[in-house]
């Protein structure tokens, strides 16, 4: 086979497979408009927990009555446990101005709090709304400030946005989260 021949093999490879491609949503980082202090210099976010549909490639909405829905033509572009995570790392870092990571913890010192948050619910609703509801729990090593607390939000989408505004809901959604946690569970 020729030189020619084989790169025109390889473009309609390329096209055929592009041709079937999902489409795939970041979440980008919304502005973040005021800091918060909190009592820690460093925490770790460790790895969250997600519901099963919450925790798959595919965007899931959810109807008035509880159906959800999805398509393997429309994913995320990050595995959800992974991406939120870190989501939630950055929104802490960015907030507190404080040393936060995800796990694994990168640094060599330990962190003085290690944050695990398990969500019970995390889904874009078709009535215009992201919700997110759980628990998280502080866990620090002396253990005389470990806390923990319930969380039940919900920020506006529009339903009309599609994936997209979805993706911007949760964006928002997460960054406050992390507002909440640094407010009530961190300081």
């Amino acid at each position: 086979m020729t030189i020619a021949a084989r790169m025109l093999s390889v473009s309609l490879l390329l096209l055929l497979a592009a041709c079937g491609s999902p489409e795939r949503f970041a979440v980008a980082p919304p502005a973040i408009s005021e800091k918060t202090r909190i009592a820690f210099a460093s925490v770790e976010v460790r790895d969250v927990s997600l519901p099963s549909y919450a925790a798959a490639d595919e965007i899931h909405t959810q109807a008035d009555d509880g159906t959800l829905t999805s398509s393997s033509d429309v994913l995320w572009a990050d595995a959800p446990e992974r991406a939120i995570a870190l989501e939630l790392s950055q929104n802490l870092a960015r907030l507190t101005d404080r040393r936060v990571a995800s796990e694994p913890w990168p640094f060599e010192a330990l962190p003085d709090a290690r944050l695990e948050v398990r969500f019970a619910e995390l889904v874009a609703t078709t009535g215009g709304s992201f919700r997110a509801s759980g628990q998280y729990f502080v866990a620090v090593e002396d253990g005389r400030r470990e806390r923990s607390g319930l969380f039940d939000l919900s920020t506006p989408l529009d339903p009309a946005g599609g994936p997209a505004a979805i993706a911007r809901a949760r964006g928002q959604l997460i960054l406050d989260l992390a507002t909440y946690i640094a407010r009530s569970g961190l300081r």
